[in-house]
């Protein structure tokens, strides 16, 4: 008996997450220029034909991975920015939350890597760089933010939010 639609669904995006996961592996210890769809599909255990079933390219490969990585960084900031408490207690949170994402995830050093390493790589696909610029102030524009509701409560200090953000995150 055949496997329904569904289940193909499920096994192809398990598939295209196992692909992912170890691209991101290589990519953030390797770079993209010294990683080979050759290293991705032995990672992975298959075939380096059948990568191209789930990806047109390797650079495609990286391109998912920068675009899912600053989007959950937006999507993280955003958030807190909307959790109705206090601006200590977000960034209590934040800092909070990221120290526990630390601590248990291994995905998620390797992405910090990998953005860090694209955002000081001339060597990438251009859409990659376009991403970067686009996307990667918005965690600072939502600290920012969180800043200044602080300094409405008196609860942080009077200087200007949006170089509050930046230390807060270069000290992370």
């Amino acid at each position: 008996m055949g496997r329904k639609k569904e289940q193909n669904e499920k096994i192809r995006e398990e598939r295209k997450a196992q692909i992912l996961q170890e691209a991101l592996l290589l990519f953030s210890s390797k770079g993209l220029s010294a990683t080979k769809i050759q290293d991705i599909a032995e990672a992975v255990g298959m075939a380096q034909g059948l990568i191209y079933h789930y990806f047109p390219s390797k650079e495609a490969i990286y391109l998912e991975l920068i675009d899912r990585a600053l989007d959950k960084l937006q999507q993280a900031t955003q958030s807190l920015q909307n959790t109705p408490c206090s601006a200590k207690e977000k960034i209590t949170l934040s800092i909070e939350k990221i120290l526990s994402t630390i601590a248990e995830s291994e995905a998620f050093t390797q992405t910090c890597r990998l953005i860090a390493q694209a955002t000081n790589s001339s060597a990438i696909p251009e859409k990659a760089k376009q991403w970067i610029e686009a996307k990667r102030e918005l965690p600072y524009q939502e600290m920012a933010k969180i800043f200044a509701q602080g300094q409405e409560e008196g609860t942080i200090i009077p200087a200007d939010p949006y170089q509050l953000a930046v230390l807060f995150w270069t000290s992370l």
